[in-house]
């Protein structure tokens, strides 16, 4: 054998052993590009729905946020119209006590009037069945 022989020979056994030693590693890029390919349909089959469920729901967030904020006023116009019942409830509270007390002393103030008048008559009586 020729010395440019035994330089193909050689080549083409390292050739052959180069692809049988690639052989394994592409075959398992092969599986992982098939893989890569069902994780991306998988993906593209769950994510879609989701992004699109996600995105109906944010515009009944802003349907829903939009109706608060309109009425927000209104729940301001109650709360002050309840602060203003309880002022008025607080004064008219006031005016009962008030009244309850001139009630009171009115009360007092008649019952000693019956009391000295009850007394005066019976002097009066007294003194005018003793004359």
């Amino acid at each position: 054998m020729s010395l440019t022989e035994i330089a193909l020979v050689t080549i083409a056994v390292s050739i052959l052993i180069l692809v049988l030693t690639l052989l394994p590693a592409i075959l398992t890029m092969r599986r992982t590009a098939a893989s890569v390919g069902s994780l991306y349909d998988m993906i593209q089959k769950e994510l879609k729905p989701a992004i699109q469920e996600l995105t109906s729901l944010l515009a009944e967030l802003k349907t829903v946020s939009g109706g608060i904020a309109e009425h927000t006023d209104d729940v301001k116009r109650f709360m002050t119209a309840l602060g203003e019942t309880g002022s008025n409830l607080s004064t008219i509270n006031r005016s009962v006590s008030v009244v309850t007390g001139v009630l009171n002393t009115t009360s007092a103030w008649a019952t000693g009037a019956k009391v000295a008048g009850k007394y005066v008559l019976e002097r009066y009586l007294k003194k005018r069945g003793g004359m």
